[in-house]
């Protein structure tokens, strides 16, 4: 009951693959390949449903060198969720750390699944701190607004 009262609820109604893709264009690669893996956030409130938000992991991974893709893999893993008695301020980091960790290791395991079934070994992504990855963002964001903000120097003419 205490845990209750110092946390508002937060309630996770389903998760689901959208757009999933790979592609293995049967180029071999002599060299160690590189593998490069980008992972985006997005969070937009579900229309008509107070309170309930739809979080979605972008994950993209690429195998190959500069020239030459080894396999493309592409996935959307999305969840509903539904977030009551959060005050503003903490609505977004709830939405950007919270449910994306509820949502990676699913989506970690999907990946791991169809790299395999795509012929390749499994692809394990290693576990991502999402605060740290918002509070970069936040960081990025807050000297860009500052940089933009700061006054500019009257131009200097040397003769």
């Amino acid at each position: 009951m205490l845990l209750r009262k110092c946390h508002p609820p937060l309630r996770h109604f389903v998760a689901h693959v959208t757009r999933p893709s790979f592609e293995k264009p049967g180029a071999s690669v002599q060299a160690q390949p590189n593998i490069e893996l980008g992972i985006d956030v997005g969070a937009a409130p579900k229309q008509g449903e107070e309170g309930v938000f739809e979080v979605t992991l972008k994950l993209k991974a690429r195998a190959g060198t500069q020239d030459t893709a080894l396999f493309l893999l592409e996935m959307d893993y999305s969840g509903l969720f539904q977030l009551q008695g959060f005050g503003a301020a903490d609505v977004e980091p709830v939405l950007l750390i919270e449910c994306p960790s509820i949502l990676f290791p699913f989506a970690r395991r999907n990946i791991a699944y169809i790299s395999a079934e795509g012929g390749i070994p499994p692809m394990l992504i290693d576990p991502v701190d999402f605060g740290a990855l918002y509070g970069a963002q936040k960081q990025r964001a807050a000297a860009a607004a500052a940089e933009q903000a700061a006054p500019t120097p009257p131009e200097t003419y040397q003769a």
